[in-house]
């Protein structure tokens, strides 16, 4: 019984990590995490090119040149 005592210290983490991975995936909550992180992507990438537009500009004509 103390190594299962010891175990549960141990590794209690883990277990609580893969129990909320669990229920995420049977509720389909991953969806809702995915839109939120393309969300992010998206407002990053926005905020990036609006405070960088000279060399993206330049970026983008390099690239396009390219092809």
């Amino acid at each position: 019984m103390d190594s299962f005592k010891q175990f549960l210290k141990d590794y209690s983490g883990a277990i609580i990590g893969a129990i909320i991975a669990i229920l995420i995936l049977v509720t389909r909550l991953y969806e809702l995490v995915i839109w939120i992180i393309m969300i992010c992507i998206g407002v990053f990438v926005g905020n990036y090119v609006q405070h960088n537009k000279s060399m993206v500009k330049e970026k983008i004509k390099r690239f396009i040149d390219r092809l």
